[in-house]
C-alpha cells in the first residue's frame, strides 16, 4: 500500500511540474489580444480578444474598453458607437464599401456557358495564382456610397486590379482626405507578368466630386503604401525605392505644399508602420533595432532627426493612438503574447495596461531570454537571442536548436509566435539559438541587403559562428544538435543539411527551397526571385543562387534524419519544393518524414492542426535528439 502511495505522489508531483510549463495545447489557451484604437473622446482604448476552441477548431472574439488611464476593461457587444468608422468620410455624407466584383472571364462556365459541370481555368498571361488562391477573374474594388441616397458606384469601375492589396491588404489601403472630398487607396495597377515581377503599388486620389482619380506617386516604381493625413492636412506614406525589392529601406514620405519630402532619407533604418501626432507637428514610428522593434519620433519639419523613445528586450508590435503625451501601443517578447501598453512619449516609461494572459502566465515556468553578441567570419558582432530551458541548470547538459528565421529579410526580433515559439521549445527541454544573421533589419541599410543573390554565402556563416560559439559552453550537448526552420528558414536547413560538417543530428524544414531553379519556375511573386535569387536561370551568365547555393546540388552529401512540413496551398513556396526533398531523403535512405497539410498555405493557421503540427515536431526531435 504504501508503494502504491508513493508512487501517486511521485506520479502527481509529476504531472505538477509538466503543467507548470508552456505545451502545445497550452499555448492555443492563450488570448489573442488586438488593439483596434481610441474612443473618439481619447479616454478608453477599444480592444479585442481571441479564444481558439480547439476541439472545434473554431475561434470567438469578444470586445472590450479600458480606460487609458488604467482600469479594469468592460465588454462592449461591439465598437461602432464608440469608434470613428474608417470607411465613413469625415462629412459624414459617404461612405466607402469594398466589394468582389467579376472583371473578366477565367472559368470553363464563363467562354463555355453550356458546359455547367465544367471545372477548368483557362489562363493566358501570369499571375495566375497568388499566396493560396486561383486567380478566378474577381477582384476587390471600392464602391462610394451616398449615405443619404444610398446610391453606390465603383470607383474602379471595369479595372482588373484590387484594392485592398491581395493577399494581405485591409483598412490601411484606403483613407479620406480630411474634408471627405477624396478618397485616397493603395492599387498596383499592372496585369499579369507585369504584375507578377513589379512591387509598384501607387496611391490613387480619387476626387467625388469630379469622378475622376489621380495617380499621386506615379513616379516611383517601387512600393507606396500607408497613406494618412496629418490634422493640418499633410500627407504621409511610406516608400520604397528599388522596383521590385519587397525588402527595400522604408521611408516615410511628406507631401507638402505640392513637394514631397523624404523625412527619413539620412536614417539607416526602415519603418515599418508610423502614425501622425494628435498635432500633426511629429510623426511617430515603429522600426526593429537590434533584435527587437521600438517606438521612435522624428519631427514632421525634419529637424532634429530621428529620436528613439522606448528601449528594452521587446517589441512595439503597434500603436492605437496618442492621448496627450501617452501612446497606446501592443507589445510582446518571447515569454508573452501581445498585451496593451501606454508609452509615456517624454522618457519612454511603459505600463501595462491589459492584463489579459497574467494569470495564465502565472501559472508557468518562464525561460531567460539571453542577447549574445557572436563574432563572424567577415569581423562582425552579430545579436544572437539564447533561450534556455525555465529549469535550466548549467550543470547538465541540454540538446540545442538553431533557429533558422525565414524572410529572408524579416527581422528576429523579441516577437511571439504561436508556430515558432521558443518558449514551447526550451519548455521542452532545448536551449534554442537564434542569430540575428546577414539579411535582417534593425542593423543598416547594408547588413539587411546583403543577402540578396547571396543565399548561401555570409549568412550560413552567420549561423554557423553563432551555432559554434553557442556549442563551446559546457551545457550544449554537441552530439544533440539541430536545426529548424521555414521558408527561407526551410532553404537554409535543406542547404546546411548538404554543408553542415557533421555538426548537426537533426533537421526540420517547413515550407523550403529545396531546388531554386525550379522555385523560380513555379512561384507567383516573381519580383522576389527576380531580386534574391538573381533572375532566371535560363540567363547567359547564371547566378549563384543555381549552382553553388542550390540545396539540391548537395543532395548527395545528406546524411542526417530530416522532417519536411509542406503545406498543400502554398504557392510562394509552392508544394514541389517539399516533395522533392522528401522523395530525395527517402530514396538515399535516410530516416526522414513528411508532414503534409493540404489546405494549409504558407503558414498553419488552423487549431487542430497547429498542435498537430507541435506535436510532430517534438516527436521527431524526442526521436532524434535524445
Amino acid at each position: 500500500m504504501k508503494k502504491i502511495y508513493l508512487f501517486l505522489l511521485f506520479s502527481g508531483l509529476c504531472f505538477t511540474a509538466t503543467s507548470q510549463v508552456m505545451t502545445p495545447e497550452k499555448l492555443w489557451e492563450l488570448q489573442r489580444v488586438s488593439a483596434v484604437g481610441l474612443t473618439e473622446d481619447g479616454t478608453k482604448v477599444i480592444f479585442t480578444t481571441r479564444t481558439y476552441d480547439v476541439q472545434e477548431n473554431k475561434s470567438s472574439s469578444k470586445t472590450f474598453v479600458i480606460p487609458v488611464k488604467g482600469g479594469d476593461p468592460v465588454q462592449v457587444s461591439s465598437y461602432d458607437s464608440i469608434f470613428r468608422d474608417k470607411h465613413l468620410s469625415p462629412s459624414g455624407k459617404f461612405k466607402v464599401i469594398p466589394k468582389e466584383v467579376e472583371v473578366h472571364p477565367v472559368t470553363g462556365q464563363d467562354f463555355y456557358p453550356e458546359m455547367e459541370k465544367s471545372e477548368v481555368y483557362i489562363y493566358d498571361d501570369l499571375n495566375y495564382r497568388h499566396w493560396d488562391k486561383w486567380e478566378d477573374g474577381k477582384y476587390s474594388h471600392l464602391f462610394v456610397q451616398d449615405v443619404s441616397t444610398g446610391e453606390e458606384w465603383d470607383i474602379m469601375k471595369s479595372e482588373p486590379h484590387d484594392t485592398p492589396l491581395q493577399p494581405f491588404g485591409g483598412p490601411e489601403d484606403y483613407t479620406w482626405n480630411n474634408d471627405g472630398s477624396k478618397l485616397l487607396y493603395i492599387s498596383k495597377k499592372l496585369k499579369g507578368k507585369e504584375y507578377a515581377v513589379s512591387t509598384n503599388t501607387d496611391i490613387y486620389e480619387y476626387d467625388l466630386s469630379a469622378r475622376s482619380t489621380k495617380n499621386l506617386t506615379e513616379e516611383n516604381k517601387g512600393y507606396d503604401t500607408s497613406p494618412a493625413y496629418s490634422k493640418d492636412g499633410v500627407l504621409a506614406w511610406l516608400q520604397m525605392d528599388e522596383p521590385g525589392y519587397e525588402s527595400d529601406k522604408n521611408d516615410i514620405i511628406l507631401f507638402r505644399k505640392g513637394e514631397k519630402v523624404n523625412l527619413t532619407k539620412d536614417w539607416d533604418g526602415t519603418v515599418s508602420s508610423f502614425l501622425w501626432s494628435n498635432d500633426g507637428k511629429k510623426i511617430y514610428f515603429i522600426a526593429p533595432v537590434m533584435g527587437t522593434k521600438q517606438l521612435f519620433e522624428i519631427n514632421a519639419s525634419g529637424k532634429n532627426g530621428v529620436k528613439q523613445i522606448t528601449e528594452g528586450q521587446f517589441d512595439i508590435t503597434g500603436m492605437a493612438g496618442q492621448v496627450g503625451e501617452t501612446m497606446v501601443v501592443t507589445r510582446t517578447d518571447m515569454n508573452h503574447a501581445a498585451e496593451i501598453f501606454t508609452v509615456d512619449l517624454r522618457n519612454g516609461k511603459m505600463t501595462q495596461l491589459t492584463h489579459v494572459n497574467d494569470e495564465f502566465y502565472d501559472g508557468i515556468e518562464l525561460s531567460k531570454v539571453e542577447k549574445r553578441m557572436i563574432p563572424t567570419t567577415d569581423g562582425k558582432e552579430m545579436l544572437t537571442w539564447v533561450i534556455y530551458p525555465p529549469d535550466f541548470d548549467p550543470n547538465k547538459k541540454y540538446p540545442t536548436l538553431l533557429y533558422l528565421q525565414g524572410g529572408p529579410q524579416s527581422p528576429l526580433s523579441q516577437f511571439y509566435s504561436f508556430r515558432w515559439n521558443f518558449q514551447l521549445m526550451a519548455a521542452n527541454g532545448y536551449i534554442v539559438v537564434a542569430p540575428n544573421r546577414r539579411g535582417m533589419p534593425g542593423y543598416g541599410v547594408e547588413w539587411n541587403e546583403q543577402i540578396s543573390g547571396d543565399w548561401g554565402g555570409q549568412n550560413i556563416r552567420d549561423y554557423l559562428s553563432a551555432i559554434d560559439e553557442v556549442a563551446k559552453e559546457p551545457f550544449v550537448d554537441n552530439d544533440r544538435i539541430g536545426a529548424v526552420g521555414a521558408s527561407y528558414g526551410g532553404y537554409s536547413v535543406f542547404f546546411l543539411a548538404g554543408n553542415h560538417e557533421g555538426r548537426f543530428k537533426s533537421f526540420i524544414a517547413h515550407d523550403g527551397i529545396f531546388n531554386t531553379r525550379s522555385m523560380y519556375g513555379t512561384t507567383e511573386e516573381l519580383f522576389f526571385v527576380n531580386k534574391d535569387l538573381g533572375g532566371p536561370y535560363w540567363q547567359e551568365n547564371v547566378p549563384k543562387s543555381y549552382t553553388e547555393f542550390n540545396p539540391i546540388n548537395y543532395v548527395q552529401n545528406w546524411d542526417t534524419p530530416i522532417m519536411i512540413v509542406q503545406g498543400g496551398m502554398d504557392f510562394r513556396v509552392p508544394i514541389g519544393q517539399g516533395l522533392e526533398a522528401f522523395q530525395a531523403a527517402q530514396l538515399k535512405g535516410l530516416k526522414s518524414k513528411l508532414l503534409y497539410f493540404p489546405m494549409e498555405n504558407h503558414w498553419i493557421l488552423t487549431a487542430q492542426n497547429a498542435i498537430i503540427w507541435q506535436r510532430e515536431f517534438f516527436k521527431w526531435l524526442e526521436e532524434t535528439l535524445k
